[in-house]
């Protein structure tokens, strides 16, 4: 996959919030063969949500831009814990 960056501003809020660097959601991205992504239509601009297992220990759900851009970097925006419908979905194969 692609390079990842985030803001420093939204990483920090994301720690305080959700208890998580941005850093999580590029190494679900990047190291989870079974994760799942699926458009998210923002008005920002368009996104995605990949929900994935980051080293295999918790199911995180990651808001990111699409890094398939060769000239343009990735761009994680949030990453949260999987809610329990979620996390059914992502073992169920059907996110």
């Amino acid at each position: 996959m692609g390079d990842w960056i985030w803001d420093a501003a939204k990483n920090a809020q994301n720690l305080v919030r959700h208890r998580l660097p941005l850093a999580a959601g590029a190494l679900v991205v990047d190291t989870d063969p079974h994760a799942v992504s699926r458009p998210d239509i923002h008005p920002d601009g368009d996104r995605w949500q990949t929900i994935g297992s980051a080293g295999g220990i918790v199911v995180l759900l990651v808001v990111h831009t699409d890094p398939a851009d060769a000239d343009q970097d990735g761009r994680i925006i949030s990453v949260r814990k999987a809610n329990p419908r979620e996390r059914k979905a992502y073992a169920d194969g059907y996110f």
